[in-house]
């Protein structure tokens, strides 16, 4: 088994959080005294909505931005921020469905072994940082990608990033530094 050699890694997308616009003023009030699955948190200003299918929450601000949490792909999310925009549509609000981004994914991969964390952080110590006291994990930054991977002992990653694109290449760059400090199984 070496680290160039093809191992299948599954990874799991666990969150997609996406924003998108409405272009009109929202009245909460409104949207909490006639809308369904909806919490109103006033002292805070805002709204949460729940749907069902796709499963996806979302927090409404009067202004009109809209954050989505929950979705399990980006298609997912963009579909379920549509949803929503219809919902406000079918309260009597002016929305337009404008400025949809995705600005973050979080996923999960499991590799094949266990990891010698001290050994990882040692030979990666500007991207790197590890602190046994504090986190059982190390936290692994690739700027370049705007990635942070969380690595834990058991070979468990927890990747973030801006994009799917961008978890899928992180992944595949930190398996042969990972590889090298695996723990041997006699």
């Amino acid at each position: 088994m070496d680290a160039d050699s093809d191992v299948a890694l599954d990874i799991l997308i666990t969150n997609v959080v996406c924003v998108f616009r409405t272009r009109c003023h929202l009245n909460l009030r409104k949207i909490a005294l006639e809308g369904a699955n909806v919490i109103y948190k006033r002292e805070v200003g805002k709204v949460l909505m729940k749907l069902r299918k796709p499963r996806i929450t979302a927090t409404i601000w009067s202004s009109g931005k809209i954050i989505c949490t929950g979705a399990t792909s980006e298609e997912e999310a963009k579909f379920g921020a549509r949803r929503l925009a219809r919902c406000l549509q079918k309260l009597g609000f002016l929305v337009k469905f404008t400025e949809f981004k995705v600005v973050n994914v979080l996923a999960v991969c499991t590799m094949p072994f266990e990891i010698r964390l001290p050994e990882f952080t040692k030979s990666n110590r500007p991207n790197a940082s590890y602190e046994p006291e504090l986190h059982p994990a190390v936290c692994y930054r690739i700027k370049s990608l705007r990635s942070t991977l969380q690595i834990f002992s058991t070979g468990s990653i927890t990747v973030t990033g801006p994009d799917v694109k961008s978890v899928a290449t992180a992944v595949e760059q930190i398996y042969p530094c990972v590889f090298e400090s695996r723990k041997v199984i006699l």
